[in-house]
């Protein structure tokens, strides 16, 4: 194992840190043992080191670790074995050590490793799956969620081979039918599947199942080739929300509202149907030459938009009644769909594909609608940096179950880039870190996942340059640990601007700090205020609350301490009882969508 002196360092120079966790070790208590399963079934990450007796410097404004000893050793090391030899389905046996410092300080150094693929996932035996498992995202330890198990149980059944009640034949379209013989036979015509009877081929591409003597739709089967009538009947949120903003911020201005466009139907045919929508919206670019900017038809690849949206409908949960955001700002179009990455964001592009639709994305793949298995986000890196563009970035959030696809629409580095960027020649700035602010310039902020996948560096790296750009007034920093995110410095001048509106910070509807009960509650209609004093007296009634809190947020934007406050419960009990599942059910929103964990965020109701 490495030194406590070497741990130290590490901790320090990241921000967020997989492979390590550090925690002030008085006890072997709960959180102890949930990162423990976590480095048991985090795949490929190999496992990972917990360090009891060093603890983290929270009055401190940069990243200070520091030893503050452990006082009862043997004790701490019994409980280790006694707890990981019941509290699992199956024993651990971590790698302990305690080392001594010249300070006579005790480290208790406890290296956990990856479990084999066949004896995944380690759970809580009283919790069962998939509550009782967690899996290491980041620097945090997340339950488990259905979708996680496809992680684990590769002979799991997938959603999308399951049936679907209340369906039969007469759902499928046969417009949708047609187009996919079509797609085939341009890929090839002699394909054994183009000779087969409507029915066959359903059959063939696991669209159908016998149910009692019924054939009925598989999730594939609807969502595939299913009529509009019959998606919007059984599946009435899985559609696409096309949304165009007007500028490079998301912001609902009352004078200037964004549009939206809905698309329902078969995902055959919502491919080209989204595909054309976005395209006509899409600027042509620019390319800087040799020795002069010159005007060329080259904007964003057609075939990194189309594998955008493919791998969005391929790789999405369908457990989520939710639709597919794409938004076009001035200056970029995100991608949101529901479900995070079943691969590590750091193993993104590589070879190898981890699906939870294998039947929907065999469909896409055979008709080429898709890239080979694996090779998609590579084939859209490649394309985008053939065409001067910046790579694509991807943000897979566990929490909120959600993967964001971003996609800058101005060429890089063009004319106008290289004037601003000249501006700080004095900081004596990497290329790295040029497109790092380039990137702040245009979306608003950057964490420590973005800057990596804009520049193919590591942790280290990226955490180093960051910094170096926080040290320099450059950039800001906001958040901590895993929710640390870098926002415009007071010395970065974002002016000339290629774009024609003015960037500004991602919080584009910033919260008072009021937090006091008596002036939040003057802001509230009386009819309101009375509703929430007689929740006050005791009250218990879960769908009555949450009831009054989307009033309040109908009202106005609050954060989840402003409704604490105002409720006068707990910050977390309004957190979790409340606010999540509001969201969930969507009936509420953040008001900082591109930022979940920002430190302003609050909530409006939908």
């Amino acid at each position: 194992m490495e030194s406590i002196k070497d741990i130290l360092e590490h901790l320090n120079i990241t921000d967020e840190c997989t492979t390590i966790e550090a925690k002030k070790g008085s006890a072997i208590d709960t959180s102890i043992m949930e990162t423990i399963c976590a480095f048991s079934n985090e795949p490929g990450l190999g496992g990972g080191l917990i360090v009891l007796g060093v603890v983290k410097d929270e009055t401190s404004l940069f990243q200070n670790y520091f030893v503050e000893g452990i006082s009862n050793p043997d004790k701490l090391q019994l409980d280790i074995a006694s707890q990981t030899a019941s509290l699992f389905n199956q024993p651990v046996r971590p790698d302990i050590e305690i080392e001594k410092l010249d300070s006579g300080k005790l480290v208790l150094k406890m290296f956990v490793k990856e479990l084999p693929d066949g004896q995944k996932p380690l759970y809580f035996k009283n919790k069962g799956l998939p509550q009782g498992a967690y899996r290491r995202i980041g620097s945090s330890d997340q339950r488990c969620t259905e979708d996680d198990l496809f992680v684990f149980y590769n002979k799991e059944d997938s959603l999308d081979s399951t049936i679907v009640n209340d369906t039969s034949i007469e759902d499928i379209s046969e417009e949708a039918i047609s187009l996919y013989k079509n797609l085939r036979a341009k890929v090839n015509e002699f394909a054994e599947e183009l000779g087969y009877s409507d029915f066959d081929l359903l059959r063939a591409l696991g669209c159908v199942k016998k149910d009692k003597d019924e054939w009925k739709l598989t999730y594939t089967g609807l969502l595939v080739f299913g009529k509009r009538q019959a998606l919007r009947r059984l599946l009435p949120l899985v559609r696409i929300d096309y949304i165009r903003v007007p500028g490079n911020e998301w912001v609902e201005d009352p004078e200037n509202r964004f549009t939206t466009v809905d698309m329902r139907g078969p995902l055959i045919e919502l491919v080209q149907r989204a595909f054309s929508a976005i395209a006509d919206d899409l600027p042509k670019g620019f390319l800087l030459g040799d020795d002069k900017l010159q005007a060329d038809a080259i904007g964003l690849p057609s075939k990194v938009l189309r594998e955008a949206l493919v791998n969005a409908f391929i790789h999405r949960t369908y457990r989520e009644n939710q639709p597919i955001q794409i938004i076009r700002y001035g200056n970029r179009i995100e991608i949101k769909n529901p479900g995070f990455s079943l691969k590590p964001e750091e193993q993104l592009g590589e070879p190898g594909s981890k699906n939870r639709n294998p039947f929907i994305a065999s469909i896409f793949h055979e008709t080429n609608l898709a890239e080979t298995k694996g090779s998609g986000i590579r084939t859209m890196r490649n394309l985008m940096e053939k065409s001067s563009l910046a790579p694509p970035t991807f943000e897979s959030d566990h929490t909120a179950n959600l993967f964001t696809t971003r996609l800058l629409l101005h060429h890089f580095l063009n004319e106008s880039d290289l004037q601003w960027l000249d501006t700080f020649s004095k900081f004596d700035l990497n290329t790295e870190q040029k497109k790092g602010l380039i990137f702040i310039r245009e979306a608003g902020a950057i964490d420590n996942s973005t800057y990596r996948q804009l520049n193919a560096s590591d942790v280290l790296k990226a955490s180093n340059e960051l910094r170096s750009l926080r040290d320099k007034g450059l950039i800001e920093q906001k958040g901590k640990g895993r929710a640390t995110y870098y926002i415009t410095g007071d010395n970065l001048n974002t002016e000339p601007h290629s774009a024609n509106t003015e960037p500004q910070s991602l919080n584009t509807e910033p919260q008072s700090l009021n937090t006091e009960p008596q002036s939040l509650l003057q802001e509230l209609p009386s009819v309101l205020i009375e509703k929430i004093e007689q929740l006050r007296v005791r009250e218990n009634d879960s769908t009555k609350i949450k009831s009054v809190v989307y009033e309040i947020c109908k009202h106005k934007s609050y954060s989840a301490k402003q409704l604490a406050v105002i409720l006068s419960r707990k910050e977390n009990t309004v957190f979790r009882n409340y606010l999540t599942p509001l969201r969930e059910e969507g009936k509420l929103k953040y008001t900082i969508p591109d930022m979940p964990n920002h430190p302003e965020q609050a909530y409006k109701s939908v």
